[in-house]
């Protein structure tokens, strides 16, 4: 059954939730490539986290996300960079975004481009990116799948598309939630503040996205895991842009990130 969380308990994203994921359980997980480690909510309950998963190559059914993409393709909240460097060493043309060091470390060791950002900072190429990635849960970052689907479509251009990966359940939850590495509390640093967090199985996704005025572009299950593909529909009025639906302003070559390859920017898939 879908948890529908009333609109006075939606959480604002906070600068808490960038430093969160450098926290060390968070970093060490990914320096060792496995856990354990969880979400915990202030009620005790946990979510774990597959580490292991995320510290390993792309399976298949990371593959029948990537396999979708178009154009060049930005991964917001790339974790240990499996998905970047999976693309990249098909010479598609991608970045990687984290709030994590250790994280962006990790994915430029594995060869892939990377930056130490926040979705909700400026962007390189804003307005220009074919696909957009939200892998591993990331449809939960800042607490509020409303404003992550407009920020979103601010950096997509028009047509382009978001793959997001969703709950199992039908469930539609704001919590709070701390970094947890399972040790007993005396034998572990103090946790950081708690910071905001969603979950969104897919149909909690369509009924946040389409009144935005994304399209419904594919849904699809591989090895348990969920997927839909959401169009930027020429409906979606982002932050940056004017009644008219254009851009107020311009994105120029230089905004584009380095390729350390040594490609031209990026352009295209």
């Amino acid at each position: 059954m879908s948890r529908t969380v009333p609109r006075s308990e939606t959480v604002r994203p906070s600068h808490q939730d960038t430093t969160s994921w450098s926290a060390d359980p968070y970093a060490d997980a990914l320096r060792n490539g496995h856990g354990p480690l969880f979400l915990r909510r202030t009620d005790g309950w946990l979510l774990p986290l597959d580490v292991e998963r995320w510290c390993a190559g792309a399976d298949a059914a990371d593959l029948s996300a990537l396999h979708r993409c178009e154009g060049p393709v930005l991964d917001i909240g790339c974790g240990p960079g499996r998905l970047v460097a999976a693309l990249a060493a098909r010479g598609h043309r991608a970045l990687g975004i984290d709030v994590s060091e250790a994280a962006v470390a990790r994915t430029q060791r594995l060869g892939g481009s990377a930056l130490h950002r926040s979705v909700f900072e400026p962007l390189p190429g804003e307005g220009r990116w074919g696909t957009v990635l939200l892998v591993d849960g990331n449809i939960g970052i800042g607490g509020d799948p409303r404003r992550l689907l407009h920020r979103t479509a601010s950096v997509l251009a028009p047509g382009g598309l978001l793959i997001a990966e969703t709950a199992p359940q039908d469930i539609d939850e704001r919590v709070r939630v701390q970094l947890d590495d399972g040790r007993a509390v005396g034998a572990r640093p103090a946790p950081a503040a708690p910071f905001p967090w969603a979950r969104l199985g897919t149909p909690a996704l369509l009924r946040h996205a389409r009144p935005l005025g994304w399209l419904t572009a594919d849904q699809w299950e591989s090895d348990g895991r969920p997927f839909v593909a959401l169009r930027r529909g020429r409906s979606v009025l982002t932050a940056g842009q004017g009644a008219d639906g254009t851009n107020s302003a311009p994105v120029i070559s230089s905004q584009f990130p380095r390729n350390t390859s040594g490609d031209s920017s990026l352009t295209g898939s």
